[in-house]
C-alpha cells in the first residue's frame, strides 16, 4: 500500500535561524539549510506527502508520544535558547490519520505509543527547524514523534521505528519521509564558552569518533554500529541519548540494514555538537519478521542499558 520513500538524520541547530537574520551569524548556516531544502527537493520528487519527524527535543517521561493535531500554527521561542529562536513563525498542516495509523501499530508489536490528534501541544524545534526549510510552502503534512526519551530502552525505540515503517506499507495510503532529528555529540560548550566553539566539536574525543561513526555509515558497518550505539549514545553524549537514530535504523533494518549514507551537509560543529544532514537508501526488508537485530541476534537487540 503505502511506502517509506525517504530516510534522513538531520541537524536542527538553531542557529540555522541566526543565520537568516543580519548580524554577524548571517549565512553562516548556509550549508545545513541547503541540505534540508535538498532533502525537501528529494522528498517531493518522490511524491512524500508527510513528514514524520523523530524530534529529540520533545522530552517525555512514560511512553512514546506522537503529535498528529490536523494543524500546526503559531509563534516559537525557545526556553533552552532563547536569544537563538524568538518568535519564530511556523504554519503546517498535520496528519491525523497516519499518526494513528502508526500508534496502532507500535502498540500492536509491544511499543506502547499514544497519539495525539486533538491537543494544543505545540511541536518542539527539533521539528519546526527542519520545517521553515523543508516545509515553507507547507507541501507536506507534518508528524512529531517524541525522542528525547528519559526512561526507555534504545531496543524500544528500534521496535517503534520498525512498527512504524510495516504501517506505512501495509496500512497508508501515501508515501511517508522518516527524518531523525538531532545531533550526533551533543556535549555543549560550557557556559561562557559558547562563542569560542560556535563552529568547533566541544572535544577530540567526540569529534573523532563522530568521525569514524559516519566513516561506518558511509560503509555500511551497520553490525558494529547497532552493537556499539547503547555505548555511543552515553558516553559520546548523544543527542537524546540517540532513540532518533534507533528509530530510524529500526525502520532501515538495524543491523541487516545494507544501506550506505549519503551525506549531503559534511559533518560540523555547533556550540561544541557534532551536526549532519545525511541521506540513508530505502531497501528492502525481509518479509513481516520482528526487527533484524532480534531475529539474527536477540543478545545484541535485548541487551541495551537503560540510558
Amino acid at each position: 500500500m503505502g511506502e517509506l520513500a525517504l530516510v534522513a538524520k538531520i541537524t536542527h541547530v538553531p542557529s540555522m535561524f541566526l543565520s537568516e537574520l543580519d548580524g554577524p551569524r548571517k549565512g553562516s548556516r548556509q550549508d545545513a539549510i541547503d541540505g534540508h531544502r535538498e532533502i525537501a527537493r528529494r522528498c517531493k520528487a518522490l511524491g512524500v506527502d508527510t513528514l514524520v519527524v523523530f524530534d529529540t527535543h520533545w522530552l517525555v517521561n512514560a511512553n512514546y508520544h506522537i503529535n498528529c493535531a490536523p494543524h500546526f500554527e503559531g509563534l516559537y521561542t525557545s526556553n533552552e535558547l532563547p536569544h537563538f529562536i524568538a518568535n519564530m513563525p511556523f504554519e503546517a498542516p498535520g496528519n491525523p490519520e497516519l499518526g494513528r495509523l502508526l500508534a496502532k501499530a507500535c502498540n500492536d508489536y509491544g511499543v506502547e505509543t499514544l497519539a495525539h490528534d486533538a491537543t494544543t501541544l505545540a511541536p518542539e524545534y527539533g521539528t519546526l527547524v527542519p520545517l521553515r526549510y523543508m516545509n515553507a510552502d507547507r507541501h507536506f503534512k507534518v508528524v512529531s514523534v517524541s525522542a528525547l526519551c528519559m526512561a526507555h530502552y534504545l531496543n524500544d525505540s528500534a521496535r517503534l521505528g520498525w512498527a512504524m515503517r510495516r504501517a506505512v506499507e501495509e496500512h497508508y495510503d501515501g508515501k511517508v519521509a522518516f527524518l531523525a532529528s538531532g545531533s550526533l555529540s551533543h556535549r555543549f560548550a560550557q557556559n561562557g564558552l559558547a562563542p569560542e566553539y560556535a563552529f568547533r566539536i566541544w572535544s577530540p574525543l567526540l569529534e573523532t569518533l563522530d568521525r569514524q561513526v559516519i566513516e561506518m555509515w558511509q560503509r555500511g558497518d551497520w553490525k558494529t554500529f547497532c552493537e556499539m550505539l547503547p555505548e555511543y549514545a552515553s558516553k559520546g553524549h548523544g543527542e537524546g541519548f540517540m532513540h532518533d537514530t534507533a528509530m530510524m535504523l529500526g525502520a532501515l533494518g538495524w543491523s541487516d540494514y545494507d544501506g550506505c549514507a549519503e551525506v549531503l551537509t559534511p559533518y560540523f560543529g555547533a556550540s561544541g555538537t557534532g551536526q549532519i544532514n545525511a541521506v540513508f537508501p530505502v531497501t528492502s526488508q525481509s518479509g513481516n519478521a520482528i526487527p533484524a537485530a532480534e531475529a539474527s541476534s536477540a543478545k545484541q537487540y535485548r541487551a541495551f542499558p537503560r540510558l
